[in-house]
Formats: C-alpha cells, structure tokens, sequence
C-alpha cells in the first residue's frame, strides 16, 4: 500500500524524499550550454515536418503539393484520439509530400511534408481563450489537442489524453529535473519563461483539479528553482521541491517513487498511483496555445558539445534540418575522429545516420562530443556477471538475464522477466566492465516483441473474421438445407393432399358409377321378361353378376315365374282388368320415384301381381288354343318383327346415346325378345300375341329409360322434342302393328287348322269386336298412352338429375 495523501504532504513540508534504487553520476557537463539565453535563429530555406512526431496515430493530411501555407497553419488534422495534427512553423508553399529519413534510431524513412520557405513569415488567424476559466473543459482540451501539443520530455505522448483522465488526481508534478548531462534546455526556459510556465500548469490544475502542485527542479540548477519559486509564490498550493542530482532521477516512474514513495505497477500508468506528471517545455507549449492561440510549431534545442564553437540553447522550428543547428552552432568536425552526432543526451540519445533528420517535438539536445569528451566504444567482451549492472538498474531489474535471452532472441523469457519496465536510461551499459551496448539489445527486442505482436494481432483478427466467415457460411448454408428441406417437406404435403384429393375423387366416382350400374342392374331385372329372369337364375350373365348378388337375381325370377303361371290361370274380368289398369299406373309412377334396391324389388312384385290380375280378365276371352299356338310360332320363326324393330329405334332415337350405348340396347333388346319367345313356349302357349306386343313395347320402354341417364350431350329442347316425335311414332307403329295382326289372322288360322283359337281382342276387326273387347281396347290405349307421360316425365327428371350430377362433379374437381 502507498503512502497517502497526508503523510506525503507533511514529509514535503518537512523537506524530506524518497529515495529510489539504483541509479549513477555521471559528468554532468551543463556548464557548456546554459551559460547564454535561448537564441532565435533564422528560418532555413526548407523544413521537413514530420507527420508523426508523437506516440500513437499519424493524422491525415489537409494539403497537397503546391498549397501555400501560412505560419501555424494546420497540415493534418486528428483522425484517432491518440492523434495530434502538426501545423507549418512558417509561410511557404508545399513543395514535396514523401517519404524523408526519421528522428530515430533506425533512421528509416517517414512520411514528411517538406515546406519552402517564404521571408514574409504570415500567421495564418489565431484564436486564443482568454477567459478559459468561463469555458467549458472540454473545449479547453479540443484547444490543447488542435494546437499539436505532446509531451516534450521525451515520450511524445498526446497532452490532451493526459490532461482528461478518468480517475481523480491527488498530485500534479511538473518535470523540471533535466536529468541526463548536457543538457540544458528545460533550466533555460525556466529561467526565461517562468511566468508563462506558470500559465499553463494554471490551465492544468483547472482542468485536472489536483490536490497539490509539485514542480520539482534537479538542485544542480539553483537559478530555475529561483525562477520557479517566485513564478508561483502567489499560489500555495503549488510547492517547488529541489531533488537530489542523480540519475536517471528525471524518470517519469523514478520521480513519483521520490516525491511521494510511490511506485507505477508494471504495465501501469501514474494516474494508477494518483498521479500526472507533465514536462516544463509542455506547460509552456500549453499556456502559448491557450493565451496566443499558437501551435507547437517551435522548441527549445540544446546544442552541445565541445565540437561546437558556439554551444547554445536556440529556438528551432519544427522540421529544421540539423544541418542547420550544426551551421548555428559552428560545428566543427575536425574535432572530432570521425563524424559523430547525437540526438539527445549522452544516456538515452541515439546517433543520427544523416544530418538532414529533422527536429521534432521531442528533440531537446544536439550533441557533437569532441574525441576527448566521449571515447570510442572498446570491443565488446563477454558477461563476466559481476552484477554491476543490476546494481545501477533503477527499474530494480536482472540486465544480466535479459541480455542473454535477448541475445538468443528468447523473447518470451525476457517478457517474464519484465523487459518492457526497462526506462532504456543506459546506466547498465554505463557501468558495464565488459563494454557491452545493453541497451541495444534491450531495444532490439522490444522491437522483435512488438513487430512479433502486431502479425499476432493481425493473425488473430484474420483468424477471428475467417471463423466468423465459416461461421457465417455454415449458418447461412443450414439456413439453405432447412429451407430447401421445408420447401420439400411442404411439397411432399402438397402432393399428398392433392393425391389424396385426387385419389377421393377417383374413388367417389368410382362409387357413382358403381351406383349408377347397380341402380341400372336392378332395373334391368324388374322390367326384363320371365324368360331372361329364368335364365338368369341358371345362367346369369357376366355383366348383371358384377353389380347385382346372386340371391337377389334368384328370387326376383322365381317371383316373375310364379306371377306369369298365377297370370295363365286367372279369369278374364272387367273390373279386375281396371284395377289392374290403375295399379301398373300407380306402380309405375312409384318406380319412377324410388331408387333403392328394395323399392324397384317390390315394385317388380306388384307389377306381377297386376298381370295375374289381368291375366285371369283375359282368359275369359280366350276361345281356343289353335290361334294362340299359331301366333306363337309365328313368333318363334319371326322374331323381331319389323314393326318392333322400327318402334325401339324410334325409342332410341329419342334416349339418343351413344353408339356403343345404342349397340348394347340393340343386344338387350335381342335377348329380351329371344327369351320372350322360349318363355311363350314354356308357358304352353298361354301368352296372347297382344300380350307379348305390349311386354315388348313395356321392355323397349324400360331398357330406353335405363340409358337415358347417360345421355349427356343433348340439350333438354333436343330431349323434349325427341321424346315428343317418339310417342308420336310409337302410337302410329302400335295401329299399324293392330292392322298387320288384323290381315295376319286368316293366314295364321290356314297354317294351323289342327290347332284353332279364338281371336284375340287386337287380332279382331274391329266389326268382329264385341263392346267388351273394345272397351278393353279403350282401356289399354289410355295406359299406355299414361305409361308414354310416365316416361317422359322419367325421362326430364333423369335428365335433370344427370345435369345436377355434373355441375356437382365440376365443383368438387375445381
């Protein structure tokens, strides 16, 4: 745990440090350079401004090649908040954008803006913030970051990042050490510039709003700590606290362990520990940009070394060539063995390869050390671990171990041994016996480290938008399966129910056309003569043993064979024979109106039951056997007659079916007839010829009705009209078919003389007709003239009933 706030306080007013590890005393050699105030130097003919000069984000440009520029005039503008712009440190024009060698140790080129110069020095319009106590902070900052401003101390690390953090802030050191020999440029500002240092931590402390204020200045500097006492006397919340001369005390980690015994954790930043630190040169920077509305676009450059004439502190332009200061300086490089500048100090500076390296915002020191002043580095030898380095190391580290794993690149060793708190402050190469350049391996592998995690940084983000491809892939192609598979199973579901809607159709008409054929079966049997019946019973044809049962067929014959034997036997009676008139009428019409089984069965045994009835009224009438056996001869050598034949066309003319429908009514019409004859001879000749004229016109009758379901291509008109001129031709064809009896009896009557009969009622002129047979004749003209309107009205509501059946069958398909 850290000393808090309190005991720190009293400690400092006590006058008593810290003391942190390590650390030497090397020759301090300030005398050289602090001797003469800050000179202003005239501005070169070009400047190479940098665009990077700072930790971070290079920002992007705002000119091209050939734009004038106006002093302190923006040339990139903050593209990430670890960006800062840089600004023109005079008027010119924009005379290259490329690529120039680098304020850095590897010397290898950056991008630059290289500006010629003008002699007229034109300031581009300035905005200062006068009252920036009344401003909002945040304007404050955008202020500071526009203006360019970074740490000056040496880290280049963006002001305005340090300047809004997110913790609270118990102190404010201002880093006035100066450290590292020779140079001398923060003890000149201070001395100078005091009261406008002054300014800027004034515009800090109102932005970070700190505890306390420690401005902390190196004793070996009496003359900035004057300066700095009586710049902030007026404010006793600001201390100026001396510190002991050591190195590297000027360490941003080594300091806060001075002052307030407290230590940066690894990895770690101050504001950890409660602290901002902040370098003299970048209050200053902060306090022009504030008050004058000035850029960063000059610092205080040391120029040092007995290799200069003229060794001095000057005021040079941000991107002035060091060729430049080295003509300011006078240099002189004869004193030295070979050329030899440094950038920097000689602890932590680095050798720069070319003198066209341009200043940036972290240069403080030029340094051309005479022969004398620094030797030659002798060869290195090897490690003789006599643990001198460890002793001087300020970050408390092992040098010794993470010289040799750097060495032997086991950089994953060397970062377990904490290579990156290394502040690179040399004082392990300072003492090394074996003159071995620690620092350089140090920085090498840092190096390696940080290239080695920028491609793993790159690897892993490759890698993660790869996953995330694949990934993106896979979902978007199991998307496609379970889309492809709802699609098939929402095909498969259609087609099912269209199979089954199709399968259903198919099957309800089957079932209609089963009913149908059942439905004409059925009638078939009823209306068929005796003789078909019988031999349905013995031998049933394929087509009514498909639709009808067996059983049914039986019985219905036997009941037609008992009715025709009953009819034989019964007496010929008037009244008998009207009652048997009027119920074959009433059958008939109560057949038209059923359409189960059942109903047509018991409308076929009341059918029979009238025929036995009017058989018997008959026999009255019957003479003799000799006609009757003629005339059934003369059926059985001549069946059909023609009058038959041309009265069933004229029906099914009418019916109007189709060719294969009129062939088959043709053949029923055949066999019916054929049947009636055998069924005359079995019966002994007991049927009269007009009997069997009006079973075949009561058959020609039934078969037309059972097929006129099927006609479905006439309009009803049609039907009308046809069913209009086949009753007319039937009535004409039933008198023609009375006269040809009539003139065929004498003829019939010679052939058979052994065998004579009486003569029927329709066989009979009508003078030989007696008031009985032609009241009969009345009769049976009024029934069948009723059966013909009985049909017809059969025929229009079968008509009618087939039209109901389609336009159903239609919609149920639709």
């Amino acid at each position: 745990m850290y000393s808090d706030y309190d005991s720190i306080l009293q400690r400092l007013k006590q006058g008593k440090l810290w003391d942190f590890p390590g650390g030497v005393h090397p020759p301090e050699l300030k005398d050289l350079s602090n001797q003469k105030p800050i000179e202003t130097i005239p501005m070169p003919k070009t400047l190479h401004v940098m665009v990077k000069q700072h930790i971070g984000v290079e920002g992007g440009l705002l000119v091209t090649e050939g734009d004038r520029v106006l002093k302190g005039q923006a040339l990139t503008h903050s593209t990430n908040p670890f960006s800062v712009p840089v600004h023109a440190p005079t008027s010119g024009y924009v005379a290259r954008i490329a690529q120039h060698v680098s304020a850095h140790p590897s010397g290898l080129p950056e991008l630059a803006i290289d500006i010629t110069t003008d002699e007229f020095e034109t300031w581009a319009p300035r905005q200062p913030i006068l009252d920036y106590q009344q401003k909002p902070k945040a304007k404050i900052i955008e202020a500071i970051c526009n203006a360019g401003i970074s740490g000056m101390g040496g880290a280049g690390f963006p002001t305005h990042i340090k300047s809004s953090p997110k913790k609270d802030v118990e102190f404010l050191i201002i880093n006035g050490v100066e450290c590292e020999p020779y140079i001398t440029s923060d003890d000149r500002l201070m001395r100078e510039h005091a009261w406008q240092i002054r300014q800027g931590i004034d515009i800090l402390v109102h932005l970070l709003s700190p505890k306390l204020v420690i401005i902390a200045v190196e004793d070996n500097k009496p003359e900035a700590i004057e300066a700095m006492q009586v710049a902030c006397q007026e404010n006793a919340k600001y201390r100026v606290i001396s510190v002991p001369t050591k190195y590297p005390a000027g360490g941003e980690k080594q300091l806060i362990q001075i002052l307030t015994n407290r230590e940066v954790p690894g990895h770690g930043l101050p504001i950890d520990v409660g602290v901002i630190m902040q370098n003299v040169g970048t209050c200053f920077a902060i306090a022009d940009a504030i008050f004058t509305g000035t850029p960063l676009i000059r610092r205080v450059v040391t120029l040092t070394g007995k290799a200069f004439k003229r060794p001095q502190n000057v005021w040079a332009p941000i991107g002035t060539p060091i060729s430049h200061l080295l003509d300011i300086g006078h240099y002189k490089q004869h004193k030295q063995r070979a050329k030899k500048l440094i950038m920097g100090g000689p602890m932590m500076g680095f050798e720069i390869v070319d003198d066209e390296v341009p200043v940036v915002k972290i240069t403080n020191c030029i340094l051309a050390p005479a022969a004398s002043e620094i030797q030659q580095p002798a060869a290195e030898q090897p490690c003789i671990r006599c643990s001198a380095c460890a002793d001087a190391c300020p970050a408390s580290l092992l040098p010794q171990q993470l010289f040799w794993h750097s060495q032997a690149k086991e950089y994953e060793k060397a970062s377990e041994l904490n290579l990156f708190d290394c502040i690179e402050c040399g004082a392990c190469a300072y003492v090394c016996p074996s003159e071995i350049p620690l620092v350089h391996y140090y920085r090498v592998a840092k190096a390696d480290i940080r290239s080695q995690e920028q491609e793993k940084a790159q690897a892993d983000k490759a890698r993660i938008r790869f996953e995330a491809r694949k990934e993106r892939l896979e979902r978007e192609q199991k998307e496609r399966e379970e889309k492809h598979a709802r699609a098939a199973e929402a095909r498969r579901q259609a087609m099912s129910e269209k199979g089954n809607d199709a399968k259903d159709k198919i099957a309800a008409a089957l079932a209609r056309a089963k009913a149908k054929k059942q439905a004409n079966s059925t009638q078939a049997d009823i209306v068929e003569p005796d003789s078909q019946a019988t031999s349905t019973h013995s031998n049933a044809e394929p087509e009514q043993s498909a639709t009808t049962s067996k059983q049914d067929k039986v019985a219905a014959a036997i009941a037609r064979a008992k009715a025709k034997r009953a009819a034989a036997k019964a007496d010929n009676n008037n009244e008998s024979t009207e009652q048997a008139t009027s119920t074959d009428s009433s059958t008939e019409s109560q057949q038209s109106e059923t359409t189960s089984k059942q109903d047509k069965v018991a409308a076929a045994i009341a059918r029979a039951k009238a025929k036995r009835a009017a058989a018997k009224a008959q026999s009255d009438a019957v003479k003799t056997d000799s006609e009757s056996t003629a005339n059934g001869d003369s059926a059985i050598q001549n069946p059909p007659t023609a009058n038959e034949e041309t009265q069933s066309s004229a029906v099914d003319e009418s019916a109007a079916p189709t060719k294969q429908d009129k062939v088959a009514i043709a053949i029923a019409k055949a066999k019916a007839k054929r049947e009636a004859v055998k069924k005359a001879q079995q019966a002994e000749k007991e049927a009269t010829l007009p009997d069997s004229n009006t079973t075949d016109a009561q058959e020609t009758n039934t078969v037309a009705a059972q097929h006129s379901d099927e006609v479905e291509q006439k309009t009803a008109k049609q039907k009308a009209v046809a069913a209009a001129i086949a009753k007319a031709k039937a009535k004409k064809l039933a008198n023609a078919k009375t006269d040809e009896l009539a003139q065929n009896q004498p003829k019939s009557s010679t052939q058979d003389s052994a065998e004579t009969a009486p003569p029927t009622e329709r066989s009979q002129t009508p003078e030989k007709l007696t008031a009985t047979q032609l009241r009969k004749q009345k009769v049976e003209a009024a029934v069948a003239k009723a059966r013909e309107e009985n049909r017809l009205k059969k025929l229009k509501r079968e008509q009618k009933n087939t039209e109901t059946k389609k336009t159903n069958q239609k919609k149920d398909e639709s």
